[in-house]
């Protein structure tokens, strides 16, 4: 029994002697980690990976495909982190980059897109892989500007975009020997692993900073954290912003205002001859172009006589294209990128045929499905209409609940594309209105224009207020012990010859920012809110207010004589 009692003693002061070599041993090691900090290494999670993409020295989860001038990045990366408005139809399988300057159309496994109209060799074909589309970095580098290092040794890509600004920096021990190595941590601490060590005078980009960290990325794609103190700062890479290069027509209406005049054209061809002078109108818009069938074809009713009149007069012609608001047809006609590519060619045709000085749009009675149809073909038609010096403009409602007239309308992106936006500030109270009232009343215009200024983001100066020449004469019939209201539109000379008729005097409503009278005629109540010589100076004021692009006036053939001198006005 004393034997085993001994032998009992010596194991267990045996395992005392060995745990506390442990802890002293544990004790030893986190001194060492507290002091010197973790020793211990761990591979990047991307090490496997063939061409891993880097962003702002993050992993974007993305690979490359092959290398050099052929290297492919999948366009779900591009789309996520430059450009989400880049278009993919798969049924032609046609991939459509767009800005206000560059048109790149490229197909699936084919070696040659069009740039602006022009051929384009691309030196690697776009690709589907796995299921993934790829597009080449040369289509990239051509419509954005991005710059691209690709590590030959890891195979790790560094993306930066256009107008990226990085600064650089070098690694050195400042404590240490020439040869002493500094590690690159996972994260922004001693205690966190190390992902590599970096060799003294190594080159890094530095991200960002956190604490007394620095987050900076090796050329070999290796990204992490550094002790500020062992980094000096000197220079910063710079990836030059894509140039915008300003076109003639562009420069031309820099700080000018807008005095347009839109010209219905119906059956017959406007004789110019019989015009009232129109003293300030600068640009006008004749109804010459609309889209007839499904395909796109475009009917044109231009007139070369009209633009030499207007020309010789001093002012530019903007031809527009409807889409005869028809909802069905405007679907299919702007399905596909054939389709739309031939509007867009034909109205370019159109514009060199007739020497037009730009296009302007009037897409109405649209299915709101088909909206970001319309705001693609704006996408597609400013480049090229740059390409030939043509301003752009398209005219949007004001917003509203309404399905077909305004909701299918991405103000803000059409306003980000486009020379003008010309809001069409009329119809508060609409034809077929369930009661009478002001076709644009002063406050209702406002609300409007600063709507979309402030919802949508549209620079003033490329906010053309649109203002109407006519009005309505309402008619209110009692029947059946309801009022039943019914209307005609009138121009101005039409309005003041019923004034005059009845011997009345306008009322200036002030709630209305307008003049009004109210008559009645054979038992029937008529009423008018007055389009004259006060509200439209009251809208030139607005616009100067809100530091508008100009104005725009539908149409010249309801002006009077007097309009002309009172809507020149914008320009002083």
């Amino acid at each position: 029994m004393a034997r085993n009692h001994s032998r009992r003693r010596r194991k267990r002061s045996r395992f005392k002697a060995v745990a506390g070599l442990l802890l002293f041993a544990a004790i030893i090691c986190t001194i060492t980690v507290v002091k010197y900090g973790n020793p211990l290494h761990e591979k990047p999670d991307w090490q496997g990976s063939v061409r891993p993409i880097f962003i702002q020295g993050k992993l974007t989860g993305y690979e490359a495909q092959s290398s050099g001038k052929n290297m492919l990045i999948p366009l779900k990366l591009v789309q996520k982190q430059i450009d989400p408005a880049i278009r993919y139809e798969d049924e032609n399988q046609t991939i459509i980059l767009a800005t206000r300057q560059s048109l790149l159309h490229m197909n699936v496994a084919k070696s040659q897109g069009e740039l602006n109209g022009k051929v384009y060799t691309l030196t690697a074909a776009p690709q589907v892989i796995s299921g993934e589309l790829y597009i080449p970095i040369q289509a990239v580098r051509e419509v954005y500007g991005v710059s691209v290092h690709e590590d030959s040794v890891t195979g790790a890509v560094i993306l930066m975009k256009a107008g990226d600004k990085v600064k650089l920096g070098s690694v050195e021990k400042k404590d240490g020997g020439q040869d002493a190595k500094i590690a690159l941590r996972k994260e922004a601490s001693s205690l966190s692993f190390i992902l590599t060590d970096i060799s003294q005078q190594s080159k890094v980009r530095i991200w960002s900073k956190q604490g007394d960290w620095y987050f900076v990325q090796l050329d070999n794609g290796y990204a992490g954290y550094v002790k500020m103190d062992n980094v000096s700062e000197g220079g910063e890479l710079v990836v030059p912003s894509v140039k915008d290069v300003v076109s003639t027509s562009e420069k031309h209406w820099e700080g000018r205002p807008v005095n347009l005049a839109w010209e219905a054209v119906y059956n017959r061809k406007p004789n110019p001859s019989t015009f009232d002078p129109m003293p300030g109108v600068n640009v006008v818009s004749p109804t010459w172009f609309s889209i007839i069938d499904q395909e796109g074809t475009v009917e044109s009713k231009a007139d070369p006589a009209y633009v030499s009149w207007a020309h010789r007069k001093g002012m530019e012609v903007w031809g527009l294209l409807s889409n005869s608001f028809n909802p069905e047809l405007t679907t299919e006609a702007l399905s596909t990128f054939e389709r739309r590519k031939s509007i867009v060619d034909q109205m370019i045709s159109f514009a060199q045929e007739y020497d037009l000085d730009g296009i302007n749009i009037d897409f109405e009675n649209v299915h709101t499905k088909d909206g970001p149809n319309v705001t693609q073909f704006l996408r597609e038609l400013k480049p090229m209409a740059r390409e030939h010096d043509l301003i752009l403009s398209v005219d949007v409602t004001p917003k509203s609940q309404s399905e077909m007239w305004s909701a299918f309308l991405d103000r803000k992106s059409l306003g980000s594309i486009t020379d003008y936006l010309m809001v069409m500030a009329y119809d508060e109270h609409w034809a077929a209105s369930p009661e009478a009232g002001s076709v644009a009343s002063l406050p209702w215009t406002k609300a409007s224009i600063k709507r979309i200024l402030q919802e949508d983001e549209v620079p003033p100066q490329k906010v053309v207020l649109g203002i109407p020449l006519y009005t309505r004469v309402w008619s209110e019939t009692p029947e059946k012990g309801k009022i039943k209201v019914s209307s005609k539109s009138l121009g101005m000379d039409s309005a003041a010859a019923i004034v005059e008729k009845f011997k009345l005097k306008p009322k200036f409503r002030a709630s209305e920012g307008q003049n009004y009278v109210e008559y009645t005629e054979d038992g029937v109540v008529k009423k008018i809110w007055l389009e004259d010589r006060v509200s439209l100076g009251a809208r030139v004021e607005l616009a100067k207010s809100l530091k508008l692009g100009g104005i725009g006036v539908w149409n010249r053939t309801f002006a009077d004589e007097n309009a002309w001198e009172t809507l020149k006005e914008i320009s002083k």
